[in-house]
């Protein structure tokens, strides 16, 4: 249970990390990342755990590490997403107010 907690912290100070260092993260809230990043991985942990792949020997590292990885990578994935899109639909609805 303490690598869930410790996944849990990890994977939401990520997605922290990641709206942080995004340049558009105006466009979006503060909890998107962090919240996409808590719930893949939470969701990856459990998936791991009752796959029956953790606490035996060698393969530890699976429900410490690989959440967390999946959790970053997810909340980047979206970021990416969301900066270009939001941009896109934000310029072109604001093309169209001027025009009216």
């Amino acid at each position: 249970m303490l690598s869930l907690i410790v996944v849990a912290l990890v994977t939401v100070a990520a997605g922290f990390v990641v709206w942080a260092n995004d340049k558009r993260h105006a466009k979006y809230g503060i909890a998107v990342p962090a919240g996409i990043s808590l719930a893949v991985g939470m969701l990856s942990w459990i998936i791991f755990i009752a796959a029956g792949l953790g606490y035996q020997p060698g393969l530890t590292w699976i429900p410490w590490v690989l959440p967390m990885v999946l959790g970053t990578a997810a909340a980047v994935a979206a970021v990416l997403y969301l900066g270009k899109t939001r941009t896109r639909r934000d310029t072109a609805r604001l093309t169209a107010i001027l025009r009216y």
